[in-house]
């Protein structure tokens, strides 16, 4: 069984044929989809469609992009009050994107800093996004984890391996999408060889990012398979292996997860 770390189920993008993309996804052998909220005040959205299927598990938080219209909704209060429902099992999609810059990187930061607090509050993973603010966004991962038993994973994990071996000293995961699969993502396969295994997990980030062969369409959870190869071709060992220690990965990072699960790799 494959999990899908990271999809946007509630996106309009899906809303016409969600039933079919979910059975897709479980025909392809993908038993767990984590869809990832990116506004808070979106939730009930997002938490709509995790209760309407029994393999979708949610998050909560706000994208880096919304932090400004979004940023009254974000205390660590509120976070740690919605994070209860039992479908959530981590809080982001949170971070700095430094990148586009589309809230004020001192919102962006503060934003940030928030869903981390909330993290250690309610002992939830943190799923964070980093774009052009690798520095920034170590170093407040290590402000705020300080003794704190914060974790969580570096999603869509795409940087140097500097930023890898900084990332898994402070006791994060790495999240591989499928970027991994394009042609000129040598680099990004290097580090992924390098990566211990029980530190990988595998998404799509659908429905952006498609992997090769399906580059250029609407990605799904069901195309994680190709990153699943891509990632097990690069480390040299067969999808098997690499199916079961990434589920087994996601489900030890993101222990509430077992609620939507009654077999092995949940254990």
């Amino acid at each position: 069984m494959l999990v899908d770390s990271h999809c946007h189920l509630d996106f309009p993008d899906f809303a016409p044929d969600l039933d079919g993309v979910v059975d897709r996804a479980r025909r392809a052998g993908v038993g767990v989809l984590v869809s990832i909220c990116t506004h808070v005040s979106r939730f009930p959205g997002v938490c709509a469609v995790a209760e309407r299927y029994p393999e979708v598990v949610c998050s909560l938080g706000v994208h880096p992009h919304h932090a400004a219209d979004e940023l009254p909704l974000v205390t660590v209060a509120g976070l740690a009050a919605l994070a209860d429902h039992p479908k959530v099992v981590g809080l982001g999609e949170t971070g700095l994107d430094f990148f586009y810059d589309n809230s004020p990187r001192s919102q962006q930061v503060e934003s940030f800093r928030r869903h981390l607090r909330a993290c250690v509050a309610t002992g939830l993973p943190a799923i964070v996004h980093s774009r052009d603010a690798d520095v920034e966004t170590l170093e407040i991962l290590a402000e705020e984890g300080a003794g704190q038993g914060l974790t969580g994973l570096i999603h869509c994990f795409s940087g140097s391996a500097a930023m890898a071996e900084r990332a898994l000293a402070l006791g994060f995961f790495l999240s591989i999408s499928g970027i991994v699969t394009f042609k000129k993502a040598e680099a990004l396969r290097a580090v992924v060889a390098t990566v211990p295994l029980d530190r990988l997990l595998v998404e799509t980030d659908a429905p952006y990012l498609a992997p090769s062969p399906h580059r250029g369409r609407r990605n799904e959870p069901a195309f994680v398979v190709h990153t699943a190869e891509a990632v097990a071709a690069a480390r040299g060992v067969d999808v098997a292996t690499l199916t079961d220690a990434t589920t087994r990965n996601f489900f030890r990072l993101f222990p509430k997860a077992r609620t939507v699960c009654g077999t092995a790799p949940c254990a």
